[in-house]
C-alpha cells in the first residue's frame, strides 16, 4: 500500500517529534536548493531526527514502509547526492546530530558526529593543539557525515590524504535501523574486512553514518605560501617535481591556476589586491607546513633553486597572513568566479599526475573544436592529478543555447580524453544522479556487478538514496 505525504509526516512526526519534521514544500528551501540548482525534485518530508536512536526508528520504519531516504549533510554536494531523484523520498538531515564527542590529543584522535560542520571540526582540534588536516571552500556549511558519504578530497591531499584516509572508524545505522559501532582508534586491526573504507565514499546508498573517528595532526607553528608564474602546464609538473624533491612531506598543497582565473576575479572586484607578482599564463600557489623547531625558509631555498632551473619566471611569497588569506582566497574563487561570467561547463576528473599536461592540452584542443571561442578555465590540483576542466562560454554567447548545445557534447569529449589517459570521470565529487549512467558505461563491468551485490546484501529492499550513484 502507498503512504500518502500526510500518512508519512504523521509516522515521521510519531517517531522523532513534530518539530523535526518539515511537511511545507515552502519551508524545504534550505534542504532542496543545492549549490549548481540543477535538480528540482521536491521531498514528500524532510526529518531531522535529534539523536541516533532516532535515526534508527525512521530507517526501521521506511524499511519496513518501503519509503525512500536521502540522508543529507550541509546540502554543499555537486552532483546531486543529497537531493531528492524522484520527488516520492524523504531527506534526512543529520544537522541536529552536531556534538563533538571526544578530541584525544594524545592519540591523535577525534570523535564527531555526522552533523558537525567541518569548520567547527577545525576550531575543536585546534583547540587542543591539533589539526583536522580536511579544508574545503564549502567548510563554512559542509558537515561531517556529507565529506565522508562523497569521500571529499579538497587542497590538503597532497600531504594528508582525501576523507577516506582521515577516516579511522564510522558509527553508522543501516537500511533495517541496527546500528554499525566501528567507532575505534585503531592504525592497526586485521580482523577481516574494512567495512568503514565500505561507507565512506558510498554517497549513503549503503547505510547512513553517524559519527567518524578522525585523524589528527599536529598544527603546524607556520606556514610558507607563494604564488609563482609559471609558462605552461608542463612546466608545473616539473616545478611539482622539485618541490616534492626539496620538502617531502611538508608540501602542503600544490594548486594550478590559469591566467583566466584571476583576470575573472579582478575584473568583478572579488579580490581587493592582486595576489600575483605579475602577468603571466599560469601560476601555481604552493604551501609548506613549518613545524614547531624547523627553521623558515625551505620555500625561499626551494623557489630559488626552481628560479635557477628556470622553472618560474617571477613569485611573491606571503609575508602576512593577509597575504596567506588572499593567495587562498584567489585559489577558493575559482569555482565561484566563473558564475559571473554566466553559464559554465564544469568536469571534475583525475588522471595520472605525469598526464596533466595532457589532459589540458588535449581537452583544450577539443572544446575549442566543437565551439569556438570557448573560454578553457582548468585548474586544480596537480599534486593528486585532479584537474577541475571547466569551460566559461564565449564572450557574448547566449547562455541558454550555449547549454543547450554544448554540456553534453563536452562532457562526451573531455571524458574521452581523459578515459584514453587512464584516468576518472569523477575526482572528488561523486556520482550521485548527475553521473550515473556515465558510471554505467565506464566503469568494469566486474566491479558493477560487485557494486551492485553489496547494495542488494547491506539494502535489499533499496530506500537508502533510491536511485543514487548504481541508477
Amino acid at each position: 500500500m502507498t503512504l500518502s505525504a500526510a500518512d508519512i509526516s504523521a509516522a515521521l512526526a510519531a517517531i522523532a517529534g513534530g518539530d523535526n519534521v518539515v511537511s511545507d514544500t515552502a519551508k524545504m528551501g534550505a534542504f532542496l536548493n543545492e549549490p549548481r540548482k540543477r535538480f528540482h525534485k521536491t521531498a514528500v518530508a524532510v526529518v531531522t531526527p535529534p539523536d541516533v536512536a532516532a535515526v534508527q526508528a525512521v530507517l526501521r520504519w521506511a524499511n519496513d514502509a518501503g519509503v525512500g531516504i536521502i540522508p543529507q549533510g550541509g546540502n554543499t554536494g555537486l552532483v546531486g547526492a543529497q537531493v531528492p531523484l524522484h520527488g516520492t523520498e524523504v531527506i534526512l538531515s543529520l544537522a541536529r546530530l552536531d556534538r563533538i564527542r571526544s578530541v584525544d590529543t594524545a592519540a591523535g584522535v577525534m570523535t564527531a558526529e555526522a552533523g558537525v560542520i567541518l569548520e567547527n571540526a577545525h576550531r575543536a582540534a585546534e583547540a587542543g593543539g591539533m589539526m583536522f588536516p580536511l579544508w574545503l571552500a564549502s567548510q563554512g556549511s559542509a558537515r561531517i557525515g556529507g565529506v565522508l558519504s562523497s569521500n571529499a578530497g579538497g587542497v590538503n591531499v597532497l600531504a594528508y590524504g582525501n576523507a577516506r584516509e582521515l577516516t579511522m572508524g564510522v558509527e553508522a545505522v543501516l537500511a533495517d535501523g541496527r546500528l554499525y559501532q566501528g567507532l575505534n582508534a585503531l592504525k592497526k586491526d586485521n580482523t577481516g574486512y574494512d567495512l568503514k573504507d565500505l561507507l565512506v565514499g558510498a554517497e549513503g546508498t549503503l547505510g547512513i553514518i553517524t559519527a567518524a573517528s578522525l585523524k589528527l595532526y599536529p598544527l603546524p607553528e607556520d606556514y610558507e605560501t607563494a604564488i609563482v608564474n609559471i609558462a605552461s602546464p608542463e612546466a608545473a609538473l616539473d616545478l611539482f617535481q622539485l618541490m616534492r624533491q626539496r620538502a617531502g612531506s611538508r608540501l602542503n598543497a600544490f594548486e594550478l591556476i590559469p591566467w583566466i582565473g584571476l583576470d575573472i576575479q579582478m575584473r568583478h572586484g572579488m579580490l581587493d589586491a592582486d595576489p600575483t607578482a605579475s602577468a603571466s599564463p599560469w601560476y601555481a600557489l604552493i604551501e609548506l607546513t613549518r613545524m614547531a623547531g624547523t627553521a623558515a625558509g625551505a620555500l625561499q631555498a626551494a623557489l630559488e633553486a626552481a628560479f635557477e632551473a628556470a622553472l618560474i619566471s617571477d613569485a611573491v611569497v606571503a609575508e602576512s597572513l593577509a597575504d596567506r588569506t588572499r593567495m587562498w582566497a584567489f585559489r577558493e574563487q575559482m569555482s565561484e568566479c566563473q558564475s559571473r561570467e554566466g553559464p559554465s561547463i564544469k568536469h571534475d576528473v583525475s588522471v595520472p599526475i605525469a598526464a596533466v599536461p595532457a589532459l589540458i592540452t588535449r581537452g583544450t584542443a577539443a572544446a575549442e573544436k566543437l565551439v569556438p571561442g570557448i573560454r578553457p578555465v582548468p585548474f586544480g590540483h596537480i599534486g593528486d592529478g585532479n584537474i577541475h576542466f571547466n569551460f566559461s562560454m564565449p564572450v557574448g554567447a547566449d547562455a541558454k543555447a550555449f547549454m543547450a548545445q554544448f554540456d553534453e557534447v563536452l562532457h562526451e569529449a573531455i571524458y574521452e580524453v581523459v578515459l584514453d589517459l587512464g584516468g576518472s570521470v569523477s575526482a572528488e565529487h561523486g556520482i550521485g544522479q548527475l553521473k550515473t549512467e556515465l558510471l554505467q558505461r565506464v566503469k568494469d563491468p566486474v566491479a558493477l556487478e560487485m557494486m551492485r551485490a553489496i547494495k542488494l546484501a547491506l539494502d535489499p529492499n533499496g530506500i537508502l538514496n533510491p536511485g543514487k550513484m548504481l541508477g
